[in-house]
């Protein structure tokens, strides 16, 4: 007879060949990926962060198994071993890829129905988001179309110092520095959303591009490309760019330690009149720098006698004999009350210092 023809006889008992029919279900959809970014880049970032999240399944390897970009559209296929691996990938919805957040999706043919068959789909529960600096199901108030994503951020930057940056828009409704889990440190970006919505493109147009150190900062909304600046907000955003130049003035002029730390906001002109009073401030304040380094001057200018307008009335000089002394004293000294005023401390160009120009910082 016919010779038997086996592979035939046992439809059902033959697996997928590998990979065909799960393709749809394994592969995620990558948007907003920047210029720079190659295959070998996008693969290498998707496994570590699959790992580090915990959120490998099939085993020890790379989760990555492809990668196609489409540079001209800034998007990427990453096929993941696993449809469960590609479920998880789901979370890292928002991640920061080179400095900026990507959309992580399914793409368009992937088929709910059929992928249900094939494996979870839906995130693991138990992935830690939190060691990429995504928080799961971001916490409502950092969420929606307001969202602002700040990257660029110099690192030395402290929470209050970007704070007071942003706010300078107006109150915030929601702050958040991303950081590494590990050493707590700044990761160089930030989200927040501000109490009043309608200022969200002002502030990201007037700080978008702005240096900041050896930085430039990226300043948009988290969840899209551009926005136009509508024309009747062009005179709002010129007061704000204003505003924004002063504050950047003080950060990037007070960012890089100097041997001098000047306090400002410290002491009234009234309180410098008196003789008496004037030593007791100075000695005060030879005190309160001493406990922070090897202080070699304290200078605390004096209004003139004849009321004429004196540089640097209000602010107090520390020089110190190193950048050390000065930089712990700015941190310990920054934001302390005084005699009721709380003090702004920054370093103090030291050049300037030297010339007796106290003037060089405008509040």
């Amino acid at each position: 007879g016919p010779p038997p023809s086996i592979p035939n006889s046992f439809p059902n008992m033959m697996p997928p060949p590998p990979g065909m029919d799960t393709r749809h279900a394994r592969r995620v959809y990558v948007g907003g990926l920047s210029s720079m970014a190659n295959e070998q880049s996008v693969a290498t970032f998707f496994s570590q962060v699959m790992e580090a999240v915990g959120g490998n399944t099939a085993g020890p390897g790379e989760a990555v198994v492809n990668v196609y970009i489409n540079h001209e559209k800034k998007f990427a296929f990453v096929e993941m071993r696993s449809v469960e691996e590609a479920s998880n990938a789901m979370a890292l919805d928002g991640i920061i890829f080179e400095g900026a957040p990507v959309k992580v999706r399914r793409p368009n043919d992937y088929n709910p129905s059929l992928a249900a068959t094939l494996g979870p789909n839906q995130p693991s529960q138990i992935l830690n988001l939190a060691a990429v600096g995504l928080s799961p199901g971001s916490s409502g108030v950092l969420e929606g179309p307001d969202r602002i994503f700040v990257g660029g951020l110099p690192y030395y930057f402290t929470e209050v110092q970007i704070r007071e940056l942003l706010e300078s828009f107006g109150p915030l409704r929601g702050f958040d520095l991303v950081k590494d889990r590990e050493t707590r440190n700044s990761k160089g970006y930030a989200f927040c959303v501000y109490q009043d919505v309608s200022v969200t493109d002002i502030a990201c147009a007037a700080l978008n591009g702005i240096q900041m150190g050896d930085k430039t900062l990226t300043v948009r909304r988290a969840n899209q490309g551009t926005t136009q600046t509508k024309p009747e907000q062009e005179n709002v955003l010129l007061q704000a760019q204003e505003q924004v130049a002063l504050q950047r003035f003080v950060f990037q002029a007070g960012a890089l330690p100097t041997k001098v730390v000047c306090l400002a906001q410290v002491v009234s002109a009234d309180e410098l009149k008196d003789d008496e009073e004037y030593e007791d401030i100075v000695e005060d304040m030879k005190a309160e720098g001493g406990k922070y380094g090897s202080l070699m001057s304290v200078i605390i200018p004096r209004p003139m006698a004849n009321g004429e307008p004196s540089p640097g009335v209000g602010k107090a000089f520390l020089e110190f004999s190193d950048t050390v002394g000065a930089s712990k004293a700015r941190a310990g000294l920054n934001g302390r009350k005084f005699g009721g005023n709380q003090v702004i401390a920054v370093y103090y160009p030291e050049n300037k210092f030297s010339q007796g120009e106290y003037d060089a910082y405008i509040y």
